[in-house]
């Protein structure tokens, strides 16, 4: 162990970290929440404006947790500690699960891990940390013995490993390090035993990928980790990689929904061949433990390379038949989708208000459910329910003839 881990180890001995946030219930560990189907997960992040300088205050996390426990949502992940979000949304959590004894939502609580100078217009690092990384695991750690009822899983970077993270990846190295100081923590009682550690990354990252990537360091995070959290993005290779992604010859006589359905068909089978891709190489090095999908998703607008003048894959609809056929596979599978994401944040793309990263939402800034949401809203789940004091209503005001007028067909042709 390095000096830095020592340190860092000494100072959660002392700050005596196992508090308790109190007995709930209902208090699931990690091995039983992933791959539950009665524990639905999600990616989330509150923010409300085009910065992120405005925190999301507690109460406004209890309007979105609301939202989410309406429509069966009861495992969060989230993404770094840096910002005050995370633990706003876990005093949220144990605020709203003292107010209610039925109230049941876990979290998988992420920690941004960066290589040296990363962002900035130096030479980047890859095998050395920044500066910044001890502080967000200590800090990740001090929550998890915070909320031991309500962290199951701490997650050691997001999309870190995968190489064309240009302005941050790092090493496999960085991410096994931390990794094994983690499950170190677990043996000397200063985690609680059954949270789980893992690294959530592009299925590349994970082996399932080109063979650049099939390194040692690799290997031993994988053998180290309780999990693998994969991400699978159909939605951008239609793009990128379009060999999935158009209209065959024998369906150009389909009505122009079913040629849509028939593409995003294609585009689940894309994912669930990147998902076995990393089931093999997990296998290949001898190593047989759960994966589990830490995100995938389908924007609704783009003016980018996804739009109308693009690939064509960005609409309501085509979301939605996304949003339905991934929980379909991952329910009937076994596997935990924490689908990206519940609520629309426009800071992700501010200079470019309909760039597709601000359009990955369930319900979007204006507080309305979009279509895969829709008969939610019929059923009246949402009622009493409100976003930033509105009540949660459809887009398109519900006519869906309206939202059609948005939707394209893939005009690129694909042999039989």
């Amino acid at each position: 162990m390095n000096k830095l881990l020592a340190i860092s180890l000494l100072l959660l001995v002392a700050c005596n970290p196992l508090k308790k946030s109190g007995v709930h219930a209902n208090n699931m560990t990690a091995q039983q929440l992933l791959g539950n189907v009665n524990y639905q997960g999600i990616c989330y992040g509150g923010y409300r404006t085009q910065t992120r300088d405005t925190e999301t205050t507690v109460a406004e996390i209890k309007e979105d947790l609301k939202i989410l426990k309406a429509v069966h949502i009861k495992f969060i992940r989230t993404y770094n500690v840096h910002h005050t979000e995370a633990a706003n949304l876990l005093k949220a959590i144990s605020e709203l699960k003292k107010e209610d004894n039925s109230f049941e939502m876990y979290v998988m609580l992420g920690a941004w891990i960066d290589c040296k100078n990363a962002w900035i217009d130096k030479t980047h690092i890859r095998n050395e940390d920044s500066e910044r990384n001890s502080t967000e695991i200590t800090e990740a750690v001090r929550l998890a013995n915070e909320y031991p009822d309500i962290v199951k899983i701490i997650s050691v970077g997001n999309e870190a490993m995968v190489k064309w993270a240009w302005s941050y990846y790092v090493d496999p190295s960085i991410i096994l390090k931390w990794v094994n100081y983690l499950q170190h923590l677990k043996t000397q009682h200063q985690l609680p035993k059954d949270v789980w550690i893992t690294s959530s990354d592009n299925f590349a990252s994970w082996g399932g990928g080109a063979k650049e990537y099939h390194t040692e360091d690799l290997n031993k995070l994988i053998k180290a980790i309780d999990y693998i959290s994969m991400h699978t993005y159909p939605m951008h290779d239609t793009h990128y990689n379009p060999a999935f992604w158009g209209i065959k010859e024998s369906e150009q006589g389909l009505t122009e929904k079913e040629k849509i359905d028939a593409a995003m068909k294609r585009a689940v089978d894309y994912a669930t061949t990147q998902y076995n891709s990393v089931v093999s190489y997990m296998k290949s090095i001898g190593v047989n433990k759960p994966v589990h999908i830490g995100e995938t998703g389908w924007a609704t607008i783009s003016n980018e390379q996804y739009g109308s003048d693009g690939s064509k894959a960005t609409d309501e609809y085509k979301s939605a038949k996304y949003y339905q056929l991934m929980r379909d596979w991952t329910n009937k599978a076994g596997i935990t989708c924490f689908y990206f994401e519940a609520f629309d944040e426009n800071w992700k793309n501010s200079n470019n208000p309909l760039g597709s990263e601000n359009h990955f939402g369930l319900i979007n800034m204006q507080s309305q459910a979009k279509y895969m949401l829709w008969d939610a809203v019929d059923k009246g789940v949402f009622k009493g329910l409100t976003r930033n004091g509105k009540p949660i209503l459809k887009t398109y005001n519900g006519n869906e003839k309206a939202l059609w007028l948005d939707v394209k067909t893939p005009t690129s042709s694909l042999k039989n």
